[in-house]
């Protein structure tokens, strides 16, 4: 099943403003919110939907990118590792505080929804280059990179603690990470929910820190990723690795790792959208009677028959040479602009060689009698490709 627009998710304008769509999202998450529709899978769905349009429409870099892209640009590939959708109820919630404030939460559902500890802090995204050249991104690839990243750490098995007894449970919240008030207001007794102020949401309490990692149960040190890279990236392009980025304090969940594309250049061909275009630079003799030409592609090599007579300007294409569409079906050609390639330094005999073919009447394009030879036809499609690149 396709993913719908993040607009549409949200019901806005595809040019909605900040403030419209933080509102937009906060009325989506009190319709669905699970502890106001217990049981409903349905409304979790939209619930966690929400989250994820909000999550990308809310962040400017990731906001350009989905316009760019669509649904592809935000990374989510299917079998290959990454995950650009799909939130995970612990991060929703995680980011609750930034959205709705610490109460509101344990005043609307009576603290079921503030209710949810996390233990730990979660840790911070990565973000890393990645160089492709024009065969990896046409084929796919997998990558193995070395990113220098929080762990966790071995000694206290990422809990920070200096041993087990060590962790002891919160005595001003009673393990549960939130502190429950109850106040008596106009309308009658109202139930507020605030976090924690001595666990932090933790619900325990570190009494004796680990010596290795000084309390964070994570400590600087280096990963070594495998990464599956889906054929159809793009230069720009980022895609989203779950869990792989710094570990979280003290068993926190490990933030995302970002793989940011970056398109190495090609010696001979030039990338426009999911076609691939050369310049095949031929002599004169070769234009007027023909030749069998050598061109590099993405794969390697391949021949083409360029007939006798072909002007200058005559675009080729090898159809299905150029790269896949991300997450797609369509597949782009191989472009071939043939250019006339003209000697500057002849010898004495070149020229008079050349000076009794100029006074033939054959290569008087433009003499009395002659038909007018017009330059060979290009779509609207080549044209605008070699305007681009090459005007």
């Amino acid at each position: 099943m396709s993913k719908r627009d993040y607009y549409e998710v949200l019901g806005i304008a595809k040019g909605a403003s900040a403030d419209e769509i933080k509102k937009a999202y906060r009325k989506m998450a009190l319709k669905f919110h699970p502890d106001k529709n217990p049981g409903n899978k349905e409304a979790e769905e939209h619930f966690k939907e929400a989250a994820e349009a909000y999550d990308v429409l809310s962040d400017t870099d990731k906001r350009a990118r989905y316009d760019r892209f669509g649904h592809a640009g935000m990374g989510s590939a299917a079998g290959g590792g990454f995950g650009g959708g799909g939130m995970r109820m612990e991060d929703i919630f995680q980011n609750f505080g930034d959205i709705f404030g610490d109460e509101v939460f344990g005043s609307f559902f009576g603290g079921g929804g503030g209710g949810r500890r996390h233990m730990g802090v979660r840790g911070s995204n990565l973000r890393v280059k990645l160089k492709m050249d024009f065969s990896e991104i046409a084929k796919g690839a997998n990558k193995k990179i070395k990113v220098k990243k929080y762990v966790p750490c071995q000694t206290c098995n990422a809990s920070g603690a200096r041993d087990k007894g060590s962790i002891q449970t919160c005595k001003t919240c009673g393990g549960n990470g939130q502190v429950r008030r109850v106040q008596q207001t106009f309308m009658g007794a109202m139930q507020t929910v605030t976090t924690c102020p001595d666990c932090h949401g933790e619900g325990q309490v570190v009494t004796a820190r680990c010596n290795a990692c000084k309390g964070e149960g994570r400590v600087y040190g280096e990963d070594t990723i495998s990464l599956d890279i889906p054929a159809g990236v793009q230069d720009g392009m980022q895609l989203s690795m779950s869990g792989a980025g710094n570990a979280g304090e003290r068993g926190g969940p490990a933030g995302d790792l970002l793989i940011v594309i970056e398109e190495e250049k090609h010696p001979h061909l030039k990338r426009a959208d999911l076609d691939v275009v050369y310049q095949l630079n031929l002599s004169f003799p070769d234009l007027v009677l023909g030749v069998n030409a050598e061109v590099p592609t993405i794969d390697g090599r391949a021949k083409i028959k360029v007939p006798p007579g072909t002007q200058s300007g005559k675009v080729f294409r090898l159809k299905g040479k150029g790269f896949p569409s991300f997450q797609g079906y369509e597949r782009g050609d191989q472009l071939i602009a043939v250019n006339v390639f003209s000697p500057q330094d002849l010898s004495e005999e070149e020229k008079a060689l050349l000076e009794k073919l100029r006074a033939s009447k054959n290569f008087h394009p433009e003499s009395d009698g002659a038909a007018e030879i017009k330059p060979e036809k290009q779509g609207k499609e080549d044209k605008s490709f070699f305007d681009k690149l090459f005007g």
